[in-house]
C-alpha cells in the first residue's frame, strides 16, 4: 500500500506482524526513505512529529486497532535528576565519554552482541551479525555521532573498556537515542540510565531543547523506565504533552483509537509547509 503527499516523499505501510512490546497484539509502521539534499531537515521535522530513524528510513507505529506507542522526549531545562539518579551519576562518574563519527568497530559489535544475548536473545535484532551491525551504525544519511562510554583501567589491555554505547542523531531541537546498548556483565550500575542522563547533560550544554528517547508504551514493562524521567512529554493526538500521570495513558486498544492511513499522511508537515490542522 501506497500514499503520497505533493511534491514527495512517498510514505508506505508495512505488513502486520507480532508487536515487540504488548504481548497478543500486531503492529505495523508507517514510514518513508530518508534521502537526497533534505534528509536533515526531514529528519528534523518529522522526528517532531512522532517518527523515528533507522539507517535510511523514517518510521513511526501505525497499528489498525491500537496507538499505544507513543514518542517520548525529556524537556531538558526542566529536567531535575531523582535521588536514585544522582546515585547513578556518581556511581558511573569514572566513565569517560568518547564522540566519535557513526563508524562500527569490533569492540563495539562485541558488546552489542553481549548485550543482545543478555537482555534480547528473540528480539528481532537478535541475529544481527556484524555486517548489518555496521549498516546500522555507518548508513546515516544525516548528523550522526557513535557516543562511547569507557572504563579506563591500567589492569585493561589497551587501557580502556568499553562499557556503554549509543548512536544518537543530533536534531535541530534535540538529541535524538536511536540505539544504545551497555555491558549487562555491569547490571547493577544502570548504565542505561547514566547515558540517558549524559545525553540530557549533552543537550543543555548544546543549547538543545530536548532528548528524543523512542517510543513510551504503556503497559509495557520494555519501557517502564522512560516515565522516570521527568518531565517526559509524549506525542499524542498530533501534539506533545507532559506526560503527568502515566497511568491516565492506557494500552487497551480502541476502535476509534486510529485514523486511516490516508488521513495519517494528509495530516503529516513536511519542511516548509504549514501544518495541516488535525479535524
Amino acid at each position: 500500500m501506497r500514499h503520497t503527499l505533493p511534491l514527495a516523499p512517498q510514505f508506505y505501510v508495512t505488513a502486520p506482524q507480532p508487536c515487540p512490546y504488548l504481548a497478543g497484539r500486531m503492529e505495523r509502521k508507517l514510514f518513508t526513505a530518508l534521502q537526497g539534499e533534505q534528509a536533515h531537515e526531514l529528519n528534523d521535522t518529522l522526528s517532531k512529529q512522532g517518527f523515528r530513524r533507522s539507517q535510511n528510513v523514517l518510521y513511526r507505529p501505525s497499528c489498525a486497532e491500537c496507538s499505544a506507542c507513543l514518542s517520548a522526549r525529556i524537556r531538558v531545562a526542566d529536567f531535575e535528576p531523582t535521588k536514585s539518579q544522582r546515585r547513578t551519576e556518581k556511581r558511573n562518574a569514572h566513565l569517560m565519554r568518547r564522540t566519535r563519527a557513526p563508524w562500527a568497530t569490533e569492540e563495539q559489535y562485541e558488546l552489542f552482541r553481549a548485550y543482545l544475548d543478555d537482555r534480547h536473545a528473540d528480539g528481532g535484532m537478535a541475529d544481527m551479525d556484524v555486517f548489518e551491525f555496521a549498516a546500522m551504525v555507518e548508513e546515516t544519511p544525516i548528523r550522526s555521532r557513535v557516543i562511547e562510554y569507557s572504563n579506563v583501567s591500567e589492569d585493561h589491555q589497551h587501557g580502556r573498556e568499553l562499557s556503554a554505547v549509543c548512536l544518537t542523531d543530533v536534531l535541530d531541537d534535540g538529541l535524538s537515542m536511536v540505539y544504545s546498548f551497555f555491558d549487562p556483565a555491569r547490571r547493577g550500575d544502570s548504565l542505561g540510565t547514566y547515558v540517558i542522563l549524559d545525553h540530557i547533560r549533552l543537550a543543555a550544554e548544546a543549547g538543545l531543547p530536548y532528548v528524543y528517547l523512542g517510543y513510551w508504551v504503556p503497559g509495557s514493562p520494555k519501557m517502564a523506565y522512560k516515565a522516570r524521567f521527568s518531565p517526559l512529554e509524549v506525542y499524542s493526538g498530533g501534539h506533545w504533552t507532559e506526560l503527568a500521570d502515566p497511568n491516565a495513558f492506557s494500552a487497551d486498544p480502541h476502535p476509534l483509537s486510529t485514523d486511516p492511513i490516508a488521513e495519517q499522511v494528509a495530516q503529516i508537515t513536511l519542511p516548509g509547509a504549514a501544518a495541516v490542522p488535525r479535524r
